[in-house]
This record gives structure tokens, sequence and C-alpha cells, in this order.
């Protein structure tokens, strides 16, 4: 994979508006008439959340050719909020009209923004994802789950171990480095959902990198284009500053930022680009607990989790009214002795978050059901960074 770039950065072009106004009409029509929409997007989908791109005049690697260093400090990809362009496509998501995303980005907000796990090929990998090589098992987290890299950048380990019963196997983060293969199964969905696709849609990416700029390659070269002549197969579509490899591929190239191409496009589909909320899943659940008579008992067990189940570690803190011990590590267990190990209880639970997005702490009410149960509950959390609120429901 191209991981660097001259000292010069390629110049970057921008449509006059009154074409791009243009070219977001035609985007809209081809949305519209597509039947199986996908969207491939680099590190330029970001670049207004604060997060640096690479090739660009202010990029990483342009600035490690010139011997330069960053003037303006960048976003945290954890307190980074998604973009026009994330959340435009959360919108076409969820509206059934966006079928698939591959992304060559590792910074997490496709997930954070609300694309959903089976929605997305993260090709590169993903900051805030980690997997267990020995059961497959993956989990999530609200904080850079990635190696230290202190003995070779190809030591994917993270230090934690797996939580899967009879498990237990080293947890590897799934960032890419250069010269590593990609994800197969990542891999091979984004080469089926490419053969199908009928509008592919690029955002922000040089197409520089392979073999993940395959996968737009592969619709284009479909399209049978080898200039700008018209065709009736798929159409791929570019938007991008610079220009890239496949610009003669292109049915439609769009020189312009992407959320000015994005937001556009959502004004001609009459479709409104939702603001973004911070969701997270809790369950709440409780176990059995050994022993006999006085020692029986139930443990009452808070956790995170995704959509799609998969463990996802949000809480700093889990306290219980009542109770002064508060819990700082997961799992949050609480055992529940005396008269609550039998009958139903009604709980307060005190929760502190990361505090990226400055969440304040959350109380939720639950009622723990007579006996012993599966789970009980599953809680949406929602929270607004622009006016700093919680909401919660029971799902």
């Amino acid at each position: 994979m191209a991981w660097t770039t001259g000292k010069v950065a390629l110049p970057e072009l921008t449509e006059a508006p009154n074409d791009l106004d243009d070219k977001a009409r035609q985007l809209a029509n081809l949305i519209r008439q597509s039947k199986h929409f996908i969207v491939f997007t680099g590190a330029g989908i970001s670049t207004s959340a604060g997060i640096p791109d690479f090739r660009g005049p202010e990029g990483a690697w342009t600035l490690q050719a010139q011997g330069r260093q960053r003037t303006t400090a960048a976003t945290s990809s954890l307190q980074a909020i998604p973009t026009a362009t994330h959340m435009a496509l959360v919108a076409l998501q969820d509206g059934g009209l966006l079928k698939y995303v591959v992304s060559q980005n590792c910074d997490g907000l496709h997930r954070r923004s609300g694309i959903l796990p089976d929605k997305i090929s993260e090709l590169h990998g993903n900051n805030n994802r980690e997997i267990c090589k020995d059961c497959g098992k993956e989990y999530l987290r609200d904080f850079r789950a990635v190696a230290d890299n202190t003995s070779s950048i190809l030591d994917h380990r993270t230090g934690r171990r797996c939580a899967r019963p009879n498990c237990g196997g080293p947890l590897h983060d799934t960032i890419i480095n250069f010269t590593e293969s990609l994800p197969e199964r990542d891999l091979s969905l984004a080469r089926g959902h490419a053969d199908r696709a009928d509008l592919c849609l690029v955002l922000g990416s040089s197409l520089t990198v392979t073999p993940a700029n395959e996968i737009p390659e592969a619709v284009g070269r479909r399209a049978g284009r080898g200039g700008s002549g018209s065709t009736t197969g798929p159409t791929l579509a570019i938007c991008n500053l610079q220009e890239t490899p496949l610009d003669e591929m292109s049915g439609l190239r769009v020189h312009a930022k992407t959320d000015d191409l994005m937001v556009r496009v959502m004004r001609e589909l009459e479709m409104e680009i939702p603001e973004f909320i911070l969701r997270r899943r809790l369950a709440v659940f409780v176990e059995a607990t050994a022993g006999q008579g006085r020692g029986r008992g139930r443990k009452l067990v808070v956790a995170g989790v995704d959509v799609d189940g998969t463990p996802m570690s949000f809480l700093r803190t889990v306290k219980l009214a009542g109770s002064r011990r508060v819990l700082k590590a997961e799992p949050f267990a609480f055992d529940l002795r005396g008269d609550a190990a039998e009958g139903a209880l009604e709980v307060q639970l005190e929760l502190e978050f990361m505090g990226h997005y400055g969440e304040p702490n959350l109380g939720i009410t639950h009622v723990v059901e007579e006996g012993n149960s599966a789970v009980e509950a599953i809680y949406v959390l929602e929270y607004n960074p622009g006016n700093g609120e919680w909401k919660y429901s029971r799902s």
C-alpha cells in the first residue's frame, strides 16, 4: 500500500457553486434511480471534524515529506463530532437508499454516527475495535483499543483478554499496518457489494492505496468507461479535491469538499441531515450466585452492548444507590443479598461515562424482577453533545 507522498501536494480544485449545484442534482438523480448504491470513504470525510487527512496540503504525510510540524492541533478521534457527510450517510442508510459503506478510515466515526455493523467494511480497521483471534469475538471500546507497538508494529496485542467463557485468548487491535493483508471477511463483503453496485460514490479518498482502491475500480471497470463517454452500466462517482488515478473511469467527477456536496445532495433528495446523537445500549440482568441457604443470592450485572450484541465498553464507573461501593472495572456486578436475593427490587444506578463529549453522569431506575431471569432490560441511552443532556428509554 502507498504510504508516502511528495513534498508538493497535488493541487486542490473546487467547483464553481453553480457547477456544484448541477452535479449535486445529477448525483441525487443517480441515487434515486439506483438499486444497489454503495459509498467508498477516505480521510477527506473527517477533515471538517478536525482529523487531518494524509495527502492534502496539510496532510500528515505531506508534512512529514516537507519536514514540517502541524501548526494547529488535531482533534482526537474520540472527541470528534461526526461530520455532515457522516450523518448524511446515516440518513441514506436509514432511508433504505444506501446499501453499504466501504471505508479506509480507522477513526471509528462511521460506527459512532449510526452506520450499522452489517452495513460497513472497515478495510483498514477501527481504533475502537479489538478482536480475539482464538474465538473470533469482537469488542468495541470508548477508548483507543490499539497496541502500543513497543515491540513491533506487527504485534497487535492490546494487553486485554477475551471475556468469553472457556476462552481468555489475547485480544488484538484491528488496525491494518502497511504490508499487512486486509481482513478477509470485510474485503470479501466489500467486493460482493461492488459486484452488485449500480452506483458507487467515492467520498474524500485519493484512491491510491491498494488493495482498498480496487473496490471502486471494480465498479468503474464494469462501467466500461475509458473516458467521458456515456454508458448504461454502473456509475462510478468521485468527490475529492485532488485528482485520483480513477478519474477517467468516473461517470461523475466532483471537485469539492464532501460536506459541500452532500449538503446539496440531501437538499435535492428532500432529506434532512440528522444531528449527531451519541447512542449507547445498556444491558441490565441478574445471575444466580452459587451457595446454599444464607449464601444463596443474586448478582446484578450492568454491561454495555452494541446494537448487534457486541460487548461495548463505554462506562468509567457504576454505582448502586445505597451502597458505598463504586465499581471501576468490568464486569460491573453487584451482589444482592438478604431480602434482595429473592424478591422484586427497585434499584437506582448511577452511570459515569468516559466523558469524551463532556457527558454528565446518568441515573437509571431499574426494577429487578422476582427470582432469577435472563436479560431483563436493554436501555437505549441518547446523549446530545449540543445541549449536554441525556435521555434514556427501555427497549
